[in-house]
């Protein structure tokens, strides 16, 4: 029985490229309804795994199940994710209102409202060339465009890694706002960890083609603590790296964790 409450659900998925392997035997269960980040190193598969999800390329082994469904299975499903890819592609020669109108002619689900709302909200000028657009300006109208397809799913490959802060703080207010607007479920791919904290709730680790930690952000926290000292810890606990443990209650003496501490901790533990 396919959970339908699954944006992304996969099993053994693994993709190689002759003998480098970009994932390895990965198992995810992705609840709906969430803002997921996904971070990790360079090269650590993050681009590859958005990828699989947007149906751009085909797993080498192992099933991925998006919306409970194969990756672009059909128009239908294409319609039901927003993908934004990493440099937030749109046409140089084309002004704002012209990507509108070829949005709307080629997404039968088109909500224009929605797209010239985003679009103002961002301060777009609807006769400005993209090409002429401050990087922060493309990845608005980027956004605004996957959004108005009105999408399940909006997939975001490191959208405002190149984006000063105040451009990245205007973006990820703009993408809280549409999911919320939508209903949707958001994949946020970023290795800037703040931006991460500030958006998600529930957080995929990966480092060395492997995921190394998945789950609701709260739940995450609770389960990890802060517990300096190298004595020993008690029955069921386990040192991730450092001073975070991992352990169902809070051992004695052990204090609060944070989200950036947690995630170092575990690509710290993978790179060794």
């Amino acid at each position: 029985m396919p959970n339908h409450h699954s944006v992304l659900r996969a099993t053994a998925l693994s993709k190689r490229y002759g003998r480098r392997a970009a994932l390895t035997g990965v198992d995810l269960d992705v609840p709906a309804r969430r803002i997921i980040g996904l971070v990790g190193p360079n090269g650590a598969g993050k681009s590859t795994l958005l990828q699989l999800a947007c149906g751009l390329i085909e797993p080498s082994t192992g099933t991925l199940r998006v919306l409970g469904a194969r990756p672009a299975a059909d128009a239908a499903h294409l319609a039901r994710v927003g993908f934004v890819a990493q440099d937030a592609p749109v046409y140089a020669g084309l002004t704002v209102a012209e990507h509108l109108r070829m949005g709307a002619r080629m997404n039968p689900g088109w909500d224009a409202p929605l797209a010239r709302d985003r679009a103002a909200q961002a301060g777009l000028p609807m006769t400005q060339r993209a090409g002429r657009l401050s990087g922060g300006q493309r990845a608005q109208l980027a956004l605004a465009l996957a959004a108005a397809k009105r999408p399940e799913l909006l997939i975001l490959d490191e959208p405002a890694a190149a984006l000063d802060p105040l451009a990245r703080d205007g973006f990820l207010r703009s993408l809280l706002e549409s999911v919320a607007e939508l209903g949707a479920s958001a994949v946020l791919s970023s290795h800037l960890l703040a931006d991460v904290e500030r958006v998600c709730d529930h957080l995929i680790v990966l480092a060395g083609s492997r995921v190394q930690l998945a789950g609701d952000v709260a739940d995450l926290l609770a389960a990890h603590h802060r517990m300096p000292g190298t004595g020993p810890l008690p029955a069921g606990a386990e040192r991730v790296h450092g001073t975070v443990v991992r352990a169902a209650a809070p051992p004695p003496d052990a204090g609060p964790v944070e989200l950036e501490e947690l995630v170092l901790a575990y690509l710290n533990r993978a790179a060794r």
